[in-house]
């Protein structure tokens, strides 16, 4: 019986690198839209699970963490550079509930939006010195893992629960 033939290595394929760096651009510059996995594959040429796989592959997270990490990246610079109330940068930022929007602002960031925007308002920094790249890195979300799987791990830490017993 012959082994299954492994898929060729992203490395090797400029052209589906390409493409997928095409649809992530287009979700970065319009974060605040939706962006299910058909609609990237179509602007990647390429099948759902294909595109999914391969962006998973290629950037490390799937389409929805990093569009997620684009939402959230987007409110925190609202929150510390604006005056705009917390429903309005939701809005702004592609959420459709403001409760999805605090509940997963709070998993990812680890504090509400408003202990966010008190906390940069009250450590006015230098950062005119730091680099723009940099300064976004250090307020880049860690979503390597899911948010369910975050709240699982909080809820059993609270309870004093394996994070197997938790529903």
């Amino acid at each position: 019986m012959k082994a299954p033939k492994a898929p060729p290595s992203l490395s090797q394929d400029p052209e589906l690198l390409r493409r997928l760096l095409r649809a992530r651009d287009r979700m970065d510059a319009a974060s605040h839209e939706d962006w299910p996995v058909r609609r990237l594959a179509r602007v990647g040429a390429v099948s759902e699970a294909h595109f999914a796989r391969s962006f998973k592959q290629a950037f490390g997270v799937p389409p929805h963490r990093y569009l997620l990490t684009r939402r959230i990246e987007r409110a925190m610079a609202l929150l510390r550079d604006t005056e705009l109330s917390i429903t309005e940068i939701a809005f702004a930022t592609g959420w459709a509930s403001l409760g999805t929007f605090g509940r997963i602002f709070r998993d990812i960031a680890g504090a509400s939006p408003s202990t966010i925007r008190a906390r940069a308002r009250g450590n006015p920094q230098a950062l005119d010195r730091v680099p723009a790249c940099i300064v976004s890195a250090a307020h880049r979300p860690d979503l390597t893992i899911a948010v369910s799987e975050k709240r699982r791990r909080h809820a059993s830490a609270t309870n004093d629960l394996p994070a197997t017993e938790v529903p």
